[in-house]
């Protein structure tokens, strides 16, 4: 929204201070000063301490942030490959096709994620597929989550991409495979960046399925949390909370300057 008075501008910043501060500033701040307490002093937490990350730093947290990292990129790239391939082929299709298969790929995030979750250990519980017990079994579900938002993010890249330059490769002899891998998805590449990127962060923070599918050895950092907080170890379950919010972060910035550098090929 273009606001070109100086007056209308003081009051555009006013609101959003007004909306952003409490709403999504305010609760990530308590969580951060959580972090660095020990106990609550009436409505502020107090007694100034690193010991919290001394602990979220070692053992069975950064076990646990080690799986997390493992099952978010595990589950960025199954996706990016599934939901690129889809919307590649989603392209050649007519338009009722076009709309089945979105919606096909859109279900899992219609529903809850438990409900996803439930749905996995069910159907991979019993042979032939036995994922049950395994890490594989939440790195599916993480895949099955995340991949709606990479097939949408390609999709309406694609929808964007000039054709003139398929059409000039193919003019000049290239055969679709070359067009597709030379051609295509070079310009396609900032946008299966961005959705590689929001694929990581989605699962780096997916609980609800999880909570249903993980094996006492593969952990992911978010059910630590979880589990940390439910016991009432709520300092050092914020400072854990806070090193994956970092760590997704650092992530995204990187991802962000390889798709900084894309766009400018």
């Amino acid at each position: 929204m273009l606001v070109h008075s100086k007056s209308g501008r003081w009051a555009a910043w006013g609101l959003f201070g007004l909306l952003f501060l409490p709403l999504f500033a305010l609760p990530l701040l308590v969580v951060v000063a959580a972090s660095f307490a020990t106990h609550w002093s009436g409505a502020f937490p107090s007694g100034p301490t690193t010991g919290n990350y001394a602990a979220a730093v070692r053992g069975e947290s950064l076990q646990a942030l080690t799986t997390s990292l493992v099952t978010a990129l595990a589950a960025s790239l199954l996706a990016l490959a599934v939901g690129t391939w889809a919307a590649l082929a989603a392209a050649t299709l007519k338009k009722r096709g076009k709309r089945f298969l979105d919606a096909l790929f859109m279900l899992p995030v219609a529903v809850p994620s438990v409900v996803v979750g439930l749905a996995v250990l069910v159907a991979f519980s019993r042979p032939p597929v036995l994922l049950n017990g395994t890490s594989s079994i939440v790195i599916l579900a993480h895949t099955i989550l995340v991949t709606a938002f990479a097939h949408q993010s390609v999709s309406a890249a694609i929808v964007r991409l000039d054709p003139a330059y398929e059409q000039a490769a193919a003019s000049l002899g290239a055969r679709p495979a070359y067009v597709l891998w030379r051609v295509k998805l070079p310009l396609l590449l900032p946008s299966l960046t961005a959705a590689a990127g929001l694929c990581f962060a989605l699962s780096m923070g997916e609980l609800s399925a999880t909570m249903m599918l993980y094996p006492p050895d593969w952990m992911p950092l978010p059910v630590r949390i979880f589990t940390a907080t439910d016991r009432g170890s709520l300092f050092s379950g914020s400072a854990v909370a806070v090193v994956l919010m970092a760590t997704t972060l650092l992530v995204l910035l990187a991802v962000s300057r390889v798709r900084t550098r894309a766009s400018y090929r």
